[in-house]
């Protein structure tokens, strides 16, 4: 496998279909002799893969067999949950301790790790110590959407592996450039990409799309690039691909990027810009956007972002986010640059001060929907 490939594989047996693409890939003869494997997935939320929003455990299962099928018995995961959410119950839920037992691996919670202090090429970021346990990094993401930035995949999936005080701050710089130079600070060495039943609006999951397809890459910029492709984006429209890129992370051109699918016994290739024949590109809704407009987010986490904006989109789509603007007069306050401050409507403990708070860190989705309709009705 080269870094301008990108190899896919569609089918339900999901286990079985990750180790197929991995020996297409060699991926045996890229781990260095003795070199101790990584595997980081995407356990953002303890909720099941089929939510959309975190990695298969039979993925991750078909890469320990491969790897322990070849001689490579000690390989870790590690993962760290978004901020309101613990890692050990995503460990518990989404079958990873099922998984780690059943082939006596380690699990690393990320969340618990210490963190140093990192240059990463020009921006100083706290990594988890548990990142340089390892010597061979797998990527294991799930390719969807982002309320925030727009999609995630690759490079975004590293953010799991900082503490949950560099996750805070990382808003506070937009996210995008710190996201950019994390590339820098973590090596991926190999992806294996969850394109199962990804949520492509947002990262919490809650609307799966079904795929069934797992894809490997060399190139995590190369990769994200591709996904901007699918979910109907330009690639600069994603800022920290092209920072990724300028910072010597990967490539972003797909002009000579090559798509090879793996059909039983036939392999079709074909270039990235072209129409792929086992998937039309997703032609995403602009409900996502449209909510937007109904808040001011002054860096706020992700976790609390996407408690208020699935609130919103469902009142939405139950016609009555018009009451909802006409209510407001102004917008909805979100995140932590209005800590300290006041203002008339806001969501989440930063927005504390306000006249009207919805408190949480995050605040229940749930209670953030019954807060809103409640305020309309009034």
């Amino acid at each position: 496998m080269n870094k301008n490939e990108i190899y896919k594989i569609y089918g339900k047996n999901y286990k079985e279909m990750t180790k197929t693409l991995l020996q297409h890939s060699d991926l045996i003869h890229q781990i260095p002799d003795g070199a101790r494997v990584g595997i980081k997935p995407n356990l953002v939320t303890p909720t099941p893969a089929e939510y959309g929003a975190t990695t298969h455990p039979e993925v991750v299962a078909g890469i320990v067999e491969y790897l322990q099928e070849h001689g490579i018995f000690n390989p870790v995961i590690m993962e760290g949950s978004w901020i309101g959410d613990k890692t050990s119950e995503a460990y518990e839920y989404c079958g990873y301790r099922q998984l780690c037992e059943m082939y006596d691996i380690k699990f690393i919670d990320a969340q618990q790790s210490k963190s140093t202090l990192v240059d990463c090429q020009g921006m100083k970021l706290k990594i988890c110590d548990c990142v340089n346990s390892v010597d061979f990094m797998i990527n294991v993401p799930v390719l969807k959407g982002h309320g925030q930035t727009k999609i995630t995949c690759a490079l975004k999936n590293m953010k799991g592996l900082i503490p949950n005080t560099e996750k805070r701050h990382f808003h506070t710089m937009g996210l995008h450039k710190p996201i950019a130079h994390l590339s820098k600070g973590i090596r991926q060495d190999f992806i294996v990409v969850d394109h199962i039943c990804g949520d492509l609006e947002l990262e919490d999951g809650g609307n799966p799309i079904e795929k069934n397809c797992i894809m490997t890459a060399m190139d995590p910029v190369l990769l994200d690039s591709y996904v901007c492709h699918l979910l109907g984006y330009e690639t600069d429209e994603v800022e920290y691909i092209p920072l990724a890129e300028k910072l010597g992370a990967g490539s972003t051109d797909l002009s000579s990027c090559q798509i090879q699918v793996f059909d039983q016994d036939k392999v079709y290739s074909f270039m990235a810009e072209e129409q792929d024949p086992f998937e039309e590109c997703w032609s995403r809704s602009d409900d996502i956007l449209e909510v937007s407009y109904a808040i001011e987010d002054a860096d706020s986490c992700s976790a609390c972002y996407a408690s208020l904006a699935p609130a919103i989109l469902q009142i939405k789509r139950e016609g009555n986010y018009e009451k909802l603007l006409a209510k407001l007069n102004g917008k909805i306050c979100i995140g932590q640059g209005f800590s300290g401050k006041n203002g008339k409507f806001g969501v989440g403990n930063c927005c504390r001060l306000f006249e009207r708070n919805i408190p949480g860190c995050p605040p229940e989705e749930e209670d953030v929907y019954d807060a809103l309709m409640q305020f309309i009705m009034e």
